[in-house]
């Protein structure tokens, strides 16, 4: 089913079951008009109220701030055009599989986790965690790459903007003080693993690497 405006896309999901949502950034960049940003922008605060339904948002850009910008907003995956339709189908049946990326499993985990992007905080088991800028960005990237090793390079160069140099321990210090902020509210500071000589891993099973 297609719709030509964010609010009738609400409306649908309100009335009917979909497998998927598939959100076209072309038609946030078209809107001359306020009604239609602002319709786009109450799209994904809307959105969030099923947790369980994958929206992906495609561009034809494939510039790291757009995608970036398009995963803060709400969006679980992002492809660019022109794209194969089997990725589609793979990433969904991957979210699929997990439930949805705010639905966590393994003890002690949270069945969902609420990010606030204006205030940098975090919720989780009922605990609200306020972070700074970057340590939000840090945790929310993790986060959205459940399972996988993202090295210090690229969250280098994706949260923090800036190549890593040799003896650059910055990225090392917001980790540190984003785990020591998880366990001054009993929240399990092992989400954030070390993979030595690799880089980092959200850990929503708490297993060790």
């Amino acid at each position: 089913m297609w719709v030509n405006s964010a609010q009738d896309g609400l409306s649908e999901m309100a009335r009917c079951e979909f497998a998927a949502v598939l959100f076209d950034l072309q038609l946030a960049h078209d809107s001359q008009s306020l009604e239609k940003k602002a319709d786009c922008h109450h799209f994904w605060q809307a959105q969030l109220a099923y947790p369980r339904l994958p929206v992906a948002a495609l561009s034809y850009s494939n510039s790291d701030i757009e995608r970036l910008d398009a995963l803060e907003l709400g969006a679980d995956m992002y492809l660019k055009r022109p794209f194969h339709i089997k990725e589609l189908l793979l990433k969904i049946a991957v979210f699929r599989r997990r439930g949805g990326l705010g639905q966590m499993v393994g003890q002690g985990v949270p069945k969902q986790i609420a990010f606030d992007e204006h205030r940098y905080t975090i919720s989780a088991q009922q605990q609200k965690l306020v972070l700074t800028q970057t340590e939000f960005r840090l945790f929310k990237y993790l986060f959205e790459r459940d399972g996988e090793v993202v090295t210090k390079e690229e969250l280098q160069q994706k949260v923090l903007n800036k190549p890593l140099g040799r003896f650059d321990r910055n990225l090392d210090m917001h980790i540190s003080n984003t785990r020591r902020k998880l366990s001054q509210i009993s929240l399990p500071r092992e989400w954030i693993n070390t993979v030595r000589g690799q880089g980092y891993r959200f850990n929503a099973a708490m297993n060790e690497p």
